[in-house]
């Protein structure tokens, strides 16, 4: 006797993603807007860098003028550091517009929180620059402090500050919020049968709507017995 084969697994509702998750909604105009001040921020800092590393006759006069006592070795010894110094600081805080930019495009929260933590120290070493390009001491000397370079300065900084206001907007609220599964009290869309997203759903047992059927014997025919 041929028993009836069981049918192929109900399907069971998905999320809109391909992975079985909430699908992210789409970049908002601020986000992108934002992403794009990023990058130029960067070039903005990695210009002011090579500026830098161009004046090394500049240094050279200013750790002269703070070091009378220094030899022509010390100073040149000095001046390589400060050059070197300002090379690799400079690469850092280009890489680190660029991997905030990248990380606010994908929706990051953290990176959200940590842009506006790196613009805090951003106002603080424009306020540095102005007050040394108006006649401050130390490393940061007014010679140093002018011209294109605190031009350049002010310039990063105010894209630093629109950035964060696109960040920061209503619009790109939402964006930065983690995937919500369902409205907060509905119940769970899918049936307990079925499994988790993901998870190969259960077919039904043997016997029951939607399963397969389970063979019974044919009624016997007391009559036909020949014992009776």
């Amino acid at each position: 006797m041929a028993y009836p084969q069981p049918g192929p697994p109900p399907a069971y509702p998905q999320y809109p993603g391909q992975t079985g998750m909430p699908a992210k909604p789409p970049i908002p105009r601020t986000v992108q807007n934002a992403f794009y001040l990023m990058l130029a921020g960067a070039g903005l800092t990695l210009i002011s860098a090579i500026i830098g590393l161009t004046q090394t006759s500049t240094i050279r006069d200013t750790i002269r003028n703070q070091h009378p006592d220094y030899s022509s070795a010390k100073v040149d010894t000095a001046v390589h550091a400060g050059v070197a110094f300002a090379a690799v600081f400079g690469l850092i805080e280009v890489g680190l517009w660029v991997w905030m930019a990248f990380a606010n495009r994908n929706g990051r929260n953290w990176a959200r929180i940590t842009s506006t933590v790196f613009f805090g120290i951003s106002c603080l070493s424009v306020i540095g620059l102005l007050a040394a390009s108006a006649g401050g001491s130390g490393p940061f000397s007014a010679q140093k402090a002018s011209g294109i370079g605190v031009a350049l300065g002010i310039i990063t900084w105010l894209v630093g500050l629109a950035t964060i206001i696109l960040l920061w907007n209503k619009q790109s609220g939402p964006y930065f919020k983690p995937p919500q599964f369902g409205v907060p009290g509905a119940p769970y869309p899918y049936p307990y049968q079925y499994g988790m997203p993901g998870q190969q759903p259960t077919p039904p047992a043997p016997g029951q709507p939607g399963g397969p059927q389970v063979p019974q014997d044919p009624p016997t025919d007391p009559w036909s017995n020949p014992s009776q």
